[in-house]
């Protein structure tokens, strides 16, 4: 592999982590299965979900939520390309998020990030481009209130 396809894979595997947070903040995280592989799996502390059925249930609620308004920030990618089919990828993420929060466009108030952590990846090339196989979240510090 030349240094062209592996710079092309992290960016492929980049623009994945970066779709993924603006669907979920733009309200569309009913579309984030379309991201995953069929089997693809999301986890964080305290739930696993398998598949692209179990994902589209939880994001579909997730999407439904008028009353959430979430920005995920995310820093630092780093993407280490296994082979022409296969990377994985480690993103530090600042989750600032807010319940309660009405329908108008303004600004909400809040105090710092609600979850400060990472996610790490694996990626596979599949027959319809780059996906996401496997996401786990880690939390590395959460905010008391949130």
């Amino acid at each position: 592999m030349n240094d062209d396809q592996r710079m092309t894979i992290e960016h492929e595997c980049e623009r994945l982590v970066m779709r993924y947070c603006h669907l979920v903040d733009g309200g569309e995280a009913g579309r984030l299965p379309e991201l995953f592989t069929d089997d693809g799996v999301w986890a964080s502390p305290g739930t696993r979900l398998v598949g692209r059925d179990e994902l589209s249930a939880v994001m579909n609620h997730r999407q439904a939520r008028r009353d959430l308004r979430s920005r995920h920030v995310c820093s630092t990618f780093v993407c280490d390309v296994i082979d022409e089919d296969r990377a994985t990828g480690v993103v530090y993420l600042s989750l600032y998020r807010r319940e309660g929060v009405p329908e108008h466009e303004g600004p909400v108030g809040m105090s710092g990030p609600a979850a400060v952590g990472e996610y790490r990846d694996e990626f596979v090339r599949t027959e319809h481009g780059w996906r996401i196989a496997s996401r786990e979240v880690i939390v590395a510090f959460t905010r008391a209130d949130a």
